[in-house]
């Protein structure tokens, strides 16, 4: 890995079409549940995110559970929560910004790890996005409702324990490893479509699926994850992490953004005002560290 003090004007283009793509996809999600159920909608993602890749990448020099692990925690656990509850449940631009809690459920989860002392920054950094998403709470609708704001919470658990698998396996190749833990995701989430959407609706739905509804799905899996995750995996290669996931703050951006300008959702005060809190809180639990000495 390459130091800098900065990332090149390139890398920071390319940062930002990753995170822009990260976060409009859930304007491309919601679209695609128009047709799709939500099951198999995400069992047919990781399954063109596996196949056929997988017999064209290296396996990576992980043990089988560590794969399985992160696929199940991933595919069966975040999106599957997650493509439930934007079902009807929450809307696109609150979910791109509750799920984002996956960093403060990330940190704890390292720190319980590891053993460290929690320190006082990073209790008021999650104390000031918790305020955030108790806004979202007290302010639920039609829109979003109170399942669907712990879904997506639920789902940032699920997220923050997949990424602490991955980086104690200490991937070398992030794309490699999505592909291949895409395997262990496909056939849970197949499961849960035949048992709680039914055969009948899972054949009908690959039947009469337009070229729209097969876009979303193969936007899903070619543009979010395997462009998506070798462009970031190629950047982190090559820089700092520090100067590089600083810029995943702006996914939330990027998905309320597209979720008011694409489909018209409303940009209340209270959404900007808990968006304010949340990615407050954010910046203080990411960036501090690179300015506050680690103390042992």
């Amino acid at each position: 890995m390459t130091a800098r003090a900065s990332l090149p004007l390139a890398h920071i283009l390319l940062a930002l079409l990753v995170v822009g793509i990260w976060g409009t996809n859930f304007v491309v999600i919601r679209v695609g549940l128009d047709h799709w159920p939500p099951f198999l909608f995400g069992a047919l993602r990781f399954t063109l995110a596996a196949l056929p890749l997988a017999f064209l990448v290296p396996r990576p020099r992980v043990p089988w559970r560590v794969l399985a692990a992160y696929g199940l925690l991933i595919g069966s656990g975040q999106f599957a929560l997650l493509l439930f509850a934007m079902q009807g449940h929450i809307s696109p631009g609150l979910a791109s910004l509750v799920l984002q809690c996956q960093v403060f459920f990330t940190i704890g989860l390292a720190l319980a790890i590891s053993g460290e002392r929690v320190r006082l920054y990073q209790i008021g950094a999650l104390l000031l996005a918790a305020s955030g998403i108790a806004v979202i709470a007290r302010h639920t609708d039609g829109a979003t409702t109170p399942l669907g704001l712990f879904l997506c919470v639920l789902g940032a658990f699920c997220w923050a324990c997949g990424n602490i698998v991955a980086k104690q396996a200490r991937i070398a190749n992030l794309l490699y490893f999505v592909v291949w833990s895409s395997l262990f995701s496909a056939p849970p989430l197949f499961a849960l479509a035949l048992l709680f959407e039914g055969p009948r609706i899972v054949g009908s739905s690959i039947a009469t699926a337009g070229l729209g509804d097969w876009g979303a799905l193969l936007w899903q899996t070619v543009g979010n994850t395997l462009f998506g995750y070798s462009a970031w995996g190629w950047l982190l290669s090559r820089h700092p992490a520090a100067l590089v996931t600083p810029m995943a703050l702006l996914v939330p951006v990027f998905g309320m953004g597209a979720s008011t300008l694409l489909l018209g959702e409303p940009l209340q005060s209270w959404k900007l005002a808990a968006a304010a809190l949340v990615m407050g809180g954010l910046v203080i639990g990411l960036l501090l560290p690179r300015f506050v000495p680690a103390r042992a």
